[in-house]
């Protein structure tokens, strides 16, 4: 086997190394529509200190990655950062973002 033949060999072996590591990465997550009235189920429990309902929980976890983006707005970060949203946010298991 010449030295060219070896290279070429060694090139596909680590493509094909690559390629299986690809397909094992599991589902590509879905984009999240950013949509800050989705969490108007939180408005009690972040307002009136009340348990949050589970219906806020799951809609707070799917909304976690706008979250930074809402920080990031004027128009919500009093609400985000607020002690109320910060209590929301840790009895729903979501961890507050470091933006």
């Amino acid at each position: 086997m010449t030295m060219k033949m070896k290279m070429k060999m060694s090139v596909v072996c680590a493509v094909v190394v690559v390629a299986l590591f690809l397909i094992d990465v599991g589902p590509v997550a879905e984009a999240v529509t950013c949509n800050p009235t989705e969490l108007s189920s939180c408005v009690p429990a972040i307002t009136g200190g009340s348990k949050p309902s589970s219906t806020c929980c799951s809609k707070l976890k799917v909304q976690e990655p706008c979250l930074c983006n809402y920080i990031k707005n004027p128009s919500l970060k009093q609400y985000v950062n607020s002690p109320g949203a910060k209590k929301v946010l840790s009895n729903c298991g979501v961890t507050y973002p470091n933006c």
